[in-house]
């Protein structure tokens, strides 16, 4: 074959290659979600004079393309599998696989915004709980138990800590790093698993005075399986899902969740949302800015309030028992200075701050 024809059937094929893509892009509908990122894609923008002129719209655009391009998912993993595997990367756009378990790297140490966890904190303390029994306590991600011995980045946590409990003023501080490991989390998500956190429970429990203990009570475990997390989708690699295990009992079942948002009641568990957009809204619902769990069957009159991030809703089912009711807050949804149009900050109120170590180290989330 003459160098001439070579050239020409290169080119006729990767004309033909670019205008096959164009013409099935085209063609296929485009998604609304992506089920294993876990978020909505980005749908085709609309044409106005004014994103034209000022350039908007072609950023849109050039979003949207990258979104709705077919096989998507399938050239995010060749690109993942060329990263570790060719050209022998330790990670791929901050995650890394070890044991099983797909991690996200979380450097560096962001000083300001732990002191700016710090000074929130305290705020709320002088608007609104001076005189009442407070704790906090730190969720360590799952880079803290890999990192190190994988020659990884990590942020410091032992600074982290320094920080926290020299800025924080009238908090006392319940420490349940040494609860956990890596095979307490889920391998393919970020958040803990439910049937491994009995002892942190007890451990918050124990420091608040509460006499309750998870292991004094019969739970029975549930699991909704095949559970994609939201590192699976951002590892882009294909690896054995996690099973989803929630544990209930007669309380449980028929404790009474008020969300302040929608003025409606659920159920502690919601097991339809497993199919959702975040299998792990199965644990109330999901992300809300205010919640209250009634419990049915009350041994004290004593309550908790709980500011917490999304860990939150996972451990509240397991320290119920020792409550008549715990309320949940969630800051990144709910602006601090309207707190007490909602909530009674009573004297019989134990008051716990229970936030990951990324919320910590990118406080300025909160409201």
């Amino acid at each position: 074959m003459s160098r001439t024809i070579k050239n020409i059937v290169v080119t006729t094929c990767f004309i033909a290659f670019i205008l096959g893509f164009f013409v099935i892009n085209a063609v296929v509908p485009d998604a609304e979600l992506s089920r294993s990122e876990r978020r909505r894609l980005v749908a085709l923008p609309a044409f106005t004079w004014a994103k034209l002129f000022s350039g908007d719209l072609f950023e849109e655009f050039d979003k949207y393309t990258v979104d709705q391009f077919v096989l998507r998912d399938f050239f995010r993993g060749v690109k993942a599998y060329a990263s570790y595997n060719l050209f022998g990367r330790l990670d791929n756009n901050d995650i890394y696989m070890t044991d099983g378990s797909i991690i996200k790297i979380e450097y560096p140490l962001n000083e300001q915004a732990v002191l700016n966890a710090a000074k929130k904190f305290n705020y709320i303390y002088e608007q609104y709980l001076n005189g009442l029994d407070v704790y906090y306590s730190v969720i360590p991600d799952k880079n803290y138990f890999s990192a190190q011995k994988n020659g990884h980045l990590a942020m410091d946590y032992k600074r982290m800590l320094e920080l926290l409990q020299s800025g924080i003023k009238e908090y006392k501080y319940i420490d349940i790093f040494d609860c956990l490991d890596l095979e307490d989390y889920y391998s393919t998500d970020i958040h803990w698993r439910q049937d491994r956190i009995m002892d942190v429970a007890a451990r918050l429990l124990e420091g608040m005075g509460n006499p309750y203990r998870p292991s004094d009570t019969r739970y029975e475990a549930r699991k909704l399986t095949p559970f994609f997390g939201s590192y699976y989708g951002q590892a882009a690699l294909r690896v054995q899902p996690d099973d989803l295990v929630y544990m209930t009992n007669d309380l449980l079942e028929t404790a009474i969740v008020y969300d302040f948002e929608t003025r409606s009641e659920s159920n502690v568990y919601m097991p339809d949302k497993f199919n959702g957009v975040d299998p792990y809204d199965v644990f109330l619902s999901g992300a809300k800015a205010l919640l209250t769990v009634t419990n049915p069957m009350p041994v004290s009159d004593r309550e908790l309030i709980i500011f917490r991030d999304s860990f939150g809703s996972s451990i509240a089912p397991l320290l119920l028992e020792g409550y008549s009711r715990i309320t949940l807050v969630d800051l990144r949804y709910v602006a601090t200075g309207l707190l007490d149009e909602y909530i009674d900050f009573s004297e019989n109120t134990d008051i716990l701050f229970l936030y990951n170590t990324i919320i910590i180290n990118n406080s300025y989330m909160l409201k």
